[in-house]
């Protein structure tokens, strides 16, 4: 770990992907999308000390004198980490709590009568809901819920499809963590129950989506209107 719940392979990688793009060889047009500008897919190798050089020669941005000479050692990253921030956020919550949180999701997400019946001796049912489709046709469905910081195995997906027998047409895993490769051939075996998953990072982007815990502050810049000025 670097700092808090940043890892320090994340830590830099954020600064390579920032000075890379400070440096013209990278584009992000969306959160997470990153792409070799053409400058960049023509650039078979960088030397680092030149893109360290280079890119401290870019003007920083107009607020930037007002920085505290501590701040400008460490300026925020282009991306700032949110993803680890929240994951850190719901691995926190209580069991119960974050069975009302799948709630939640579930419900805004077009599910209707989404209930939460998790309890000892549940046999791995955390809740149960039903969808409908176009108004016309509605499944149930059961969930499960886990808090975990490791993978699920297939053995747990199985034991999923035991509870679920004669209950659902269809289950859902919710994890904060991740699916092993044999877990997920398990969740879509065919001639069996199927099961849908969500690991933490689809679990991330769907709150995001819903607006969920996670506020999306927009950054106005002010542009000249050159046109504008041609009328004088």
């Amino acid at each position: 770990m670097h700092r808090g719940n940043t890892t320090k392979l994340g830590y830099r990688l954020g600064w390579a992907r920032n000075y890379l793009k400070r440096y013209g060889l990278l584009e992000n047009s969306a959160r997470g999308i990153w792409a070799l500008t053409a400058k960049g897919r023509a650039t078979a190798s960088v030397d680092k000390d030149m893109v360290d050089k280079e890119v401290h020669k870019i003007p920083r941005e107009a607020d930037a004198r007002k920085r505290k000479p501590s701040e400008e050692k460490n300026p925020p990253l282009e991306e700032d980490l949110w993803e680890e921030k929240l994951m850190d956020k719901l691995r926190t919550l209580s069991p119960e709590a974050f069975e009302r949180l799948c709630q939640r999701i579930l419900r805004e997400s077009g599910f209707i009568k989404v209930e939460v019946v998790g309890k000892v001796g549940d046999g791995g049912i955390d809740g149960v809901g039903i969808v409908r489709l176009n108004g016309l046709l509605s499944f149930h469905i059961v969930f499960q819920c886990k808090r975990y910081a490791g993978s699920v195995s297939a053995s747990q997906i199985r034991d999923f499809r035991g509870a679920m027998q004669g209950k659902a047409e269809k289950g859902l895993f919710i994890t904060t963590g991740s699916f092993t490769r044999d877990a997920r051939n398990e969740a879509a075996r065919v001639g069996a129950l199927q099961i849908d998953l969500i690991d933490g990072d689809e679990l991330i982007t769907k709150m995001r989506e819903l607006g969920l815990g996670v506020k999306i502050k927009t950054k106005e810049i002010p542009e000249i209107d050159e046109d504008w000025f041609k009328s004088f």
